[in-house]
């Protein structure tokens, strides 16, 4: 019986998985599946699954498509001619089913989908991670890590090899010979670490549906790029004319009206790499939202150096997202496309970001090249 309900529980688990993959682009889309997030996992609504089944009738019904009748007739007593309106009713309808699917599920299936390759990490052989772990049994060690099942089993064994066992008073009480103690040894795994940039446009013409198209991209980025490293920060740089660094709250939440100047982000982007995320030992992807109104062709330029001599040599590779807002010229991504075009230069990744729905074509763009 436990097998059975092992394996029915394992089909039921695949049948969901299923349904959320064939689902993920609209789930993508949806914001409100971020606010379900817990500490590991996140909970997901969906259709409630019916396993099909045969039921049998009654002999004297006939077969499949035979008896009176012509197209459209109704086929069971009390059913409605579509278009009509029923009343209140006391039917059950459709309901939605809430699973919980951890992070790294999560993450596997936007991989899946979207045919993400591998990222093959730098710096994996310079950060080391020290861990202990307990590798065998020894006669003596300190009384924290006394093994109790070990050493009550070698009382019993000395007991009844010395004949002192009494099953009728079964009281084993082990001495200083018998204790038996866990034993450990270091063992280095490189580990690799990454740092995440992120940077918006926070100007009067990037609105409260712009900053939502930001929050939910950054959602799916985080959680694919923490699928693929062990160690992951994220750092949170907003501008208009002037840049600062905040805390994600902030960055989500800010509205100012004031003019724009890109330089001002990169300028704080590379200043916190050069302080704090040594590029031989980090992976570093800094990701930029805007859209595309910037204060003069001059600022545009100096932007195009910054990452030129400085940016990009550092990082793993540069994305600019451009979300569509009526307000913005939208500029910035063709100044972009023309200083770095792909064919010689792939550390440049950029996307436009129309709407919600542009959302999963935005993801592949910016993680498909596995860097």
């Amino acid at each position: 019986m436990a097998l059975r309900i092992e394996t029915d529980h394992a089909r039921f688990k695949a049948i969901v998985r299923g349904k959320i993959k064939q689902n993920l682009k609209k789930y993508i889309q949806k914001g409100e599946m971020i606010g379900k997030q817990g500490r590991d996992v996140v909970s997901i609504p969906v259709p409630s699954i019916d396993l099909p089944r045969f039921k049998f009738g009654h002999r004297d019904t006939g077969g499949t498509g035979q008896g009176e009748g012509e197209p459209g007739d109704v086929l069971q007593p009390g059913q409605v001619e579509p278009g009509e309106g029923q009343g209140a009713g006391d039917s059950a309808g459709e309901h939605l089913l809430e699973v919980d699917v951890t992070m790294e599920e999560l993450a596997a299936m936007l991989g899946e989908e979207l045919r993400l390759p591998r990222i093959q990490p730098k710096g994996k052989e310079r950060i080391e991670d020290v861990k202990y772990r307990y590798t065998g049994i020894n006669t003596s060690g300190p009384e924290s890590l006394r093994h109790f099942k070990r050493t009550f089993k070698q009382a019993l064994r000395r007991t009844i090899a010395s004949g002192t066992y009494n099953p009728d008073d079964p009281m084993v009480i082990p001495n200083r010979s018998d204790r038996r103690y866990r034993t450990w040894k270091e063992v280095v795994e490189p580990q690799a670490n990454a740092v995440i940039i992120y940077m918006m446009d926070v100007s009067g013409s990037m609105g409260d549906e712009q900053k939502e198209i930001v929050r939910i991209e950054s959602f799916w980025i985080d959680t694919w790029l923490r699928s693929q490293y062990k160690g992951i920060e994220a750092r949170y740089i907003i501008h208009d004319a002037m840049a600062k660094e905040v805390d994600r709250e902030t960055f989500f939440h800010t509205r100012e009206s004031g003019g724009t100047m890109i330089s001002s982000a990169y300028k704080l982007c590379w200043k916190l790499i050069e302080e704090n995320y040594p590029p031989s030992q980090w992976n570093i992807y800094p990701f930029h939202f805007s859209d595309g109104d910037n204060w003069s062709a001059d600022d545009t330029n100096q932007c195009i150096n910054l990452l030129r001599q400085s940016v990009l040599p550092a990082v793993n590779m540069f994305c600019y997202g451009q979300v569509e807002s009526p307000y913005g010229s939208g500029q910035f991504i063709k100044d972009l496309r023309e200083a770095f075009p792909k064919t010689n230069d792939a550390s440049v990744v950029t996307s436009e970001i129309k709407d919600k729905e542009a959302i999963y074509g935005s993801i592949r763009d910016f993680l498909g090249a596995g860097r």
